[in-house]
């Protein structure tokens, strides 16, 4: 049986081996790294969370389609979102073009009519509950404010009020928030990389159930606290790194 101490070693081994440099290329946090602006960061990067779900290689060239469309600006497309002009056809899964709209002309309303950005729209919610999940209703019922109805804007957008485990938006906030990493950007200041959420998948459940990690059958917010707390017996400071280690464990398990 494999003990505390051999399962930190073998996590804090396949993290270091994992993240570094060569992980960006095929990530989704590849979207972060084109851009050097604080805004135009922040915007691809809750972009590119939002649309990764399903084969990783699909979504990937569908990421770059619609950056290429937005003219590799997104702070720019964004302020000057028109959705009388919007012609992408772009569609992914269960997201369509009118979901992009209602999307774009949210994220219009809050850089312009709001005169917030991404990183206040989450820091206010956050730094007044000093909750996650309470954070992300927050956020979810900013963009729930225009567009209610389209099952892919729901998708896109999922609501905290499910008690799901949230994967794309933790993921999101490791982009943001971790530091002194070769992959996450840690561009936002407002909460500290132990208060961060492991990004839980399907996947990642059954890797963590397999090593002891995590014993709830669900992949929900649940699992998502059980989880986190067992990381960081490991690192209290910055359970989120073995997001890494348990990638890594997938990929020497096939």
């Amino acid at each position: 049986m494999i003990t505390k101490e051999s399962l930190k070693e073998k996590l804090d081994t396949l993290q270091k081996r994992y993240e570094t440099v060569e992980f960006i290329k095929d990530d989704p946090v590849q979207f972060i790294h084109l851009f050097k602006n604080k805004e135009d960061i922040e915007i691809a990067g809750f972009i590119a969370a939002l649309f990764a779900f399903g084969k990783r290689e699909v979504f990937i060239k569908k990421l770059f389609s619609l950056f290429n469309f937005m003219q590799m600006k997104p702070l720019d497309f964004v302020i000057n979102f028109n959705k009388e002009e919007f012609n992408s056809e772009l569609n992914y899964r269960f997201i369509k073009p009118c979901d992009l709209i209602s999307f774009f002309s949210v994220l219009k309303k809050l850089y312009t009519q709001d005169k917030m950005t991404l990183q206040e729209l989450f820091a206010t919610s956050y730094l007044k509950n000093k909750d996650i999940f309470i954070m992300f209703q927050s956020v979810c019922d900013y963009f729930y404010d225009i567009e209610k109805d389209s099952p892919g804007y729901k998708f896109m957008l999922s609501n905290p009020k499910n008690k799901g485990a949230m994967k794309r938006m933790n993921m999101f906030l490791r982009w943001m928030v971790r530091k002194n990493s070769p992959v996450d950007i840690g561009i936002w200041n407002f909460m500290s990389p132990s208060e961060l959420l492991i990004p839980l998948d399907v996947h990642v459940g059954n890797i963590s159930r397999a090593h002891g990690l995590l014993s709830r059958k669900q992949n929900d917010y649940k699992s998502v606290i059980e989880l986190t707390s067992k990381l960081k017996e490991f690192d209290k400071n910055d359970p989120a790194k073995y997001d890494f280690a348990l990638f890594g464990l997938g990929v020497n398990s096939k």
